[in-house]
């Protein structure tokens, strides 16, 4: 086994190391080995790591957006030529299998594309004679810095590609809490928009635990928060940063669910739950974990699932042929079958079990092989509470009413999913569902970076959500100039209303 490196932190354009003695451990999922030594940043450092980020933001606020945005067209193709490297660190340190991994890297791109756009989307409006002889124009500015937290399940999508590139392309400067387990992939980006071109502190990168990013929660530099985890960690970033005049945006947990009516097509509405379901190793926010059937089709679906399940290669992210990787290290993998032995001892019924997989060549690593639970109930905690692995419930139910019924009563609303071939329930589904993502013949309804990424419920905490508009409007406050300009008649009155300009 080789020896497990020790990672630096990000801060004013360069690697520097912790002055910490807590480290934790980063592994490789397909193996077990560990492979990095990952600091606990102290809080000196993630206070120079702000510092740094406010010391940088005057000059790349007053930097003009058509020139912010070369640094995002060149990191684009520094993307494009490191893909392959990319898309191997993101499967070793995630234990994404390689086309998702590949998928990972792909859309950080897209979240950069997307901030390339800034020029138009930070356009502001105007109105010449909004009152008699009063011009008005609103302008959008950056705010400062921002933080951002993010999850260990996509380790180049959410940091640079939800977060960093539209925050960066607004003339705003940030620190991003890089995730714990996988920090690797974060770190290298950072180092390649360094490539690119962008000025030293507009983009740094701390590894610390929960402890010092408490720091960001009231620190009076800190002008925004974005946040993606926990439901019960976003709401306490929440309310606490709120409290604190700050802006957040809290992406949170989700227990996705799939509305099956009688007269969806079974072949191909169960490929696509399948993809759905167990894509990722579930260890996404837009997994599928739930499908609601119609009690006409559920033992043809069920047998359909299984089948297609047991078909799923399961193996080492990095080898090509995978279909399902590992899931991203000892404790979670302990923390999914805690959940399956829950849905048993729930009563739920084992219709595939992928507890006892073991991948020859590789028994070190955290295989789970898909796993479908079927006969869940509503009472049951495994069908409304996020697992985060390859676990499938399935709930019958009798109508189309029923099924929307018992999807609304989840307290998360990610996404929802209806498959079907009738354009009426699909209309209605789409109409009266709670979730904010919505598919309709579609398992993973995630739309392409223009339009935001809309969980509603205990899904999402805040008022802007990010990507598409609303990402560009919560890294940017407006501002609103009125101008009058006086002849020479009125440069030597003195009649002065009360309402002078706004009526």
């Amino acid at each position: 086994m080789s020896e497990a490196k020790t990672l630096n932190y990000f801060i004013n354009g360069r690697f520097e190391p912790s002055a910490t003695e807590k480290y934790t451990y980063a592994c490789n999922p397909s193996t077990g080995e560990i492979t990095a030594r990952v600091p606990c940043c102290t809080k000196d450092e993630v206070e120079a790591a702000i510092a740094g980020a406010k010391a940088a933001f005057p000059g790349w606020a007053s930097t003009p957006v058509l020139k912010r945005v070369q640094v995002l067209y060149r990191l684009r193709e520094l993307l494009i030529e490191h893909m392959d490297e990319l898309t191997m660190l993101v499967a070793k340190e995630n234990g994404k299998a390689w086309e998702e991994a590949k998928g990972d890297v792909l859309k950080a791109k897209e979240g950069t594309e997307q901030a390339i756009a800034a020029p138009s989307l930070m356009m502001g409006e105007s109105l010449m004679d909004a009152s008699s002889g009063y011009d008005t124009v609103l302008y959008r500015e950056p705010l400062g810095v921002f933080a951002g937290i993010v999850p260990f399940n996509f380790p180049a999508m959410i940091p640079m590609g939800w977060m960093a590139p539209m925050c960066i392309a607004c003339g705003n400067t940030m620190v991003i809490k890089a995730a714990t387990f996988t920090p690797q992939t974060c770190l290298r980006i950072a180092e390649l928009y360094q490539e690119a071109g962008l000025p030293d502190g507009v983009l740094n990168i701390v590894t610390c635990s929960r402890n010092e990013s408490e720091l960001f929660l009231h620190h009076p530099d800190i002008k925004g928060i974005s946040f993606v985890g926990s439901t019960s960690v976003g709401l306490h970033i929440y309310s606490e940063a709120a409290s604190s005049g700050k802006r957040v945006q809290a992406l949170c947990e989700a227990k996705n669910h799939a509305l099956v009516l009688n007269d969806a097509p079974l072949k191909r509405t169960a490929a696509g739950i399948i993809n759905a379901a167990f894509g990722c190793a579930g260890e996404r926010c837009m997994a599928l974990p739930v499908v609601v059937v119609q009690e006409g089709i559920a033992d043809a679906l069920a047998e359909e699932l299984v089948r297609l399940a047991k078909e799923i290669k399961v193996g080492p992210a990095y080898d090509k042929t995978t279909g399902l990787g590992p899931v991203v290290n000892a404790s979670h993998k302990r923390s999914v079958l805690e959940w399956i032995e829950k849905g048993l001892e729930e009563g739920a019924s084992l219709a595939l079990d992928g507890r006892d997989v073991v991948v020859e060549g590789y028994e070190g690593g955290y295989y789970l092989g898909p796993t479908i639970l079927d006969h869940v109930t509503r009472d049951m905690t495994v069908g409304t509470r996020e697992i985060f692995g390859p676990v499938l419930c399935i709930k019958r139910v009798k109508t189309f009413e029923e099924g929307l019924a018992l999807m609304n009563e989840n307290p998360f609303a990610n996404g929802s999913v209806i498959f079907t071939q009738n354009g009426h329930y699909a209309r209605e589904f789409a109409r009266h569902t709670d979730g904010g993502m919505v598919g309709v013949n579609v398992g993973i309804p995630v739309p392409v970076g223009v339009f935001p990424f809309s969980g509603h419920k205990n899904s999402f905490i805040g008022d802007l959500h990010c990507l598409g508009k609303d990402g560009y409007r919560f890294y940017t406050e407006t501002k609103v100039v009125t101008t009058r300009w006086f002849d020479e008649e009125e440069s030597r009155s003195t009649d002065v209303t009360t309402w002078d300009g706004t009526i």
